[in-house]
Parts: C-alpha cells; structure tokens; sequence
C-alpha cells in the first residue's frame, strides 16, 4: 500500500468510532416518522455531540447510531441557528472521542478529509484541500454563517454535521453545507469557532453574541502596508459585505475595508473577532480600526444584540 493512502486510513482510524449517524423523528398522528437524517461525533468523554443546527431543526426524537450498529437517544443541550451548530448529549457509552484541532494552525491546500453519511450511506468518506478560510457563507434560507472553512472535498445532503479532519486525525471543521449547481465548492464551520460556541450552549443552552453586520474572510495583509504603517498584524479581515441599517453599516464601514483592530486588539483572524463579540460589548461604543485605500482609519461602532431585527 501507497504512503499517501497509510495516511488517510490512520486519520480516519483515530476518528471512525466517533462518527455518528444522526436520525431525526417527528410525532405525526401519534406515531414517529422520519424527518431528516445527518452526521455528528463525540467531542468529550461524557457523551456531547457537535452536529449542525439544521440537521436537528424539526426534530421531536433524535436517534444517534455508532460505527458498530450501536443505537441510542440523544438529547439536544443547546442549538444556535446563527452558527449552524448543535449540541447533543448521549448517556450511553461504547464511542470513543474525537480530537479537536487549532484551525488556525491551517494552510491553504492542506489536505482534509471528510467524514459523514451522506444520503445514508454510513461512515463515507471524501477528500480534498482547503481553498479558503474565514469566510462568511449565506445559506439557501439567508442565514449568514461566519468562521467557515471552503474545501473542495465533495459533500452531499447527509454530511451535515460531521467532520472535517486533517492527516493527523484532529477535527478542524464541522461539515455544513454545498453551493447548488457548483463543483469544488463545499463548506464547515471553522472548529475554534464551534468550541467558543459549545461552551456557552453546555452552560447556558444559548448563545449570547454582538453582531456588527460584516460578511468577511481572512486576508494576508501586504508587506509594504504593514512596513509602512508599523502593524504587527500578517492577516487582516476583508470585508466583503455589509448588512443593510447593520452597526456597520451607521459606524460608515465600506466594502473592501480591512478590519485590524477592534475595542483596542489585534484582530489576526474571523474566530480572533468572534471571540471579542460578548455580550459585554453590545450597546456599547467601541472603536475599529480599518485599512481603507491604503491608510489606516479609526472608526466608533456599536455592536448589537444577535437575532434582533434592525429598522433603520
């Protein structure tokens, strides 16, 4: 057997009996009927489960399925519909439990590996490369979903939910979602994000973040810009979009701005930004510090409470 292969299957094998099957059931005239089906793992040794929030959406019983045919019950300890993630708990035993990597460590054209059940079929699994990070992704239903990683490793309706790893096994990426109609286009939910997020739905069973309205993804920032104004920062955050009556949109930010800084620190990454999203900060005046047209500019900004409705 091939080098390259060797690799592949010792990344799946550190992994495969953390991958589940999820089935989602729903009451319908006093009995259960299927209504939907996707993937998960087990990221802790008391039986939590990532998976994505809209594979559990319409969900009344959630059935989790292991490697070995093993069945069980799940329940849900949190959902958060702005980041597509889920948190299941099992009280159950007979899974071992994935690694979560650093996602920051990732490079562009790393090799990934997909892991999932798509259209049923259990425990699939598909490569590719990383094509990019830090993106913002909208959804089909308009949902806008930040921290996403882009691969070309080919995904299908089932995925959803399970893993992205890279050769060494870790999980770097949950899978979420594919652009109809495009080849090579396949998307997860940045891994440090998804820890930041699963702290707070285990304590809390919610998320609470301020929102600023930006769509963004993770740039180098040139050389000579950073020669020439004295910044520590290699990576920027580009923004490649702003929500209409957003907080951004009335501190004046413009597309292709270049977010460095915000409330004093060094922004290097999208999960760097969301980390600095408390709810501390909402309604609460903050700076954020932009490169536009080459000079750097210092704004005021005031971050709003997620999931409310802006009017102008």
């Amino acid at each position: 057997m091939d080098d390259f292969s060797k690799i592949i299957i010792n990344a799946i094998d550190q992994i495969k009996n953390a991958v589940v099957k999820i089935d989602v059931f729903r009451e319908q005239n006093g009995r259960k009927v299927p209504a939907g089906s996707g993937s998960g793992f087990v990221f802790s040794s008391d039986g939590f489960i990532f998976t994505n929030a809209h594979v559990i959406a319409k969900a009344g019983t959630i059935r989790v399925t292991l490697l070995d045919g093993t069945e069980m019950d799940a329940t849900i300890t949190g959902k958060d519909p702005d980041s597509d993630i889920a948190i299941l708990k099992v009280y159950s035993n007979g899974y071992s439990v994935a690694k979560l990597g650093d996602s920051q460590e990732l490079r562009i054209g790393q090799f990934l590996i997909a892991i999932g059940n798509p259209l049923g079929y259990q425990h699939s699994v598909s490569t590719g490369v990383l094509s990019g990070v830090g993106r913002t992704l909208r959804t089909s239903t308009g949902q806008v979903i930040d921290n996403v990683l882009q691969t070309d490793a080919p995904l299908n309706p089932g995925n959803s939910g399970g893993p992205l790893i890279n050769t060494d096994g870790e999980v770097v990426g949950i899978n979420t979602a594919i652009i109809g109609g495009a080849q090579g286009l396949s998307f997860a939910i940045d891994i440090n994000l998804a820890k930041e997020i699963a702290q707070q739905l285990i304590q809390h069973g919610k998320v609470t973040k301020a929102y600023l309205g930006l769509m963004i993804q993770e740039i180098e920032i040139h050389p000579r810009l950073r020669n020439f104004h004295k910044l520590k920062n290699t990576k920027g955050l580009l923004v490649s979009g702003i929500h209409d009556h957003s907080p951004a949109k009335k501190a004046q930010m413009k597309e292709g701005d270049i977010v460095i800084e915000f409330d004093g620190q060094m922004i290097f990454s999208s999960a760097g930004l969301f980390k600095l999203l408390t709810a501390e900060r909402i309604n609460r005046s903050v700076t954020i510090k932009v490169i536009r047209r080459g000079s750097v500019q210092e704004l005021m900004i005031v971050p709003a409470m997620k999931n409310i409705t802006l009017v102008p």
